[in-house]
């Protein structure tokens, strides 16, 4: 992706930079958030650089999919790559339907590049985008606090959907971290594709 693109004037009027998807391009987790945060356009890391970040990171942490503490600029991942719907952050609202559809080449080129396994949808409006391309289900059933922590059966993926970060408490990250280990990583959940390990 072009690091002065222009597709979307009023994000590249005043963003400081485009934020890159970040992490194992081989990763079999694929984690989408809306935006970037103010932390993360300083960082230039998605899901970094303020406490929201550090409550995924440690997630990931806890899933064994990073091996650095919650608070790194730039974590040492393994088997997961983090990216947004949009890779621009406007300081005073969230991107238009517009902005994400101008980005969504940029995201599917990702998607296919790391072909991952499961996808974590992070918040209602990175869930209800990818229903509507991954999933049999209308965008407007899908409720992201109410499948926080639940697998949602895609073509060819497995959703996990997690709460806005904003909402990620202790208890309800730990709620997640027990479903993708008990539910998910204690099966093999590549038969989604038929493939095998890498």
């Amino acid at each position: 992706m072009d690091e002065d693109c222009r597709n979307c004037p009023a994000l590249a009027a005043c963003r400081e930079r485009v934020v890159h998807g970040y992490g194992d391009a081989g990763g079999e987790v694929l984690v989408i958030g809306e935006m970037p945060s103010a932390g993360a356009e300083a960082n230039g890391v998605p899901f970094t650089g303020d406490e929201a970040g550090r409550r995924l990171q440690r997630v990931l942490g806890d899933l064994g999919l990073s091996r650095s503490a919650p608070d790194d600029p730039e974590p040492e991942l393994q088997n997961v790559y983090l990216t947004y719907l949009t890779r621009c952050r406007h300081p005073e609202r969230p991107p238009t339907d517009d902005e994400v559809a101008n980005c969504e080449p940029f995201l599917n080129g990702e998607t296919r590049m790391i072909n991952p396994e499961l996808i974590v949808p992070v918040g209602q409006r990175a869930l209800e985008a990818l229903a509507i391309e991954y999933t049999t289900r209308a965008p407007d059933s899908f409720d992201a606090e109410a499948e926080h922590a639940t697998t949602v059966r895609g073509r060819g993926f497995e959703l996990l959907p997690m709460v806005d970060l904003a909402d990620l408490t202790e208890s309800r990250a730990d709620e997640f971290v027990e479903h993708v280990t008990e539910n998910v990583f204690s099966r093999d959940y590549r038969q989604t594709k038929g493939r095998q390990g890498r």
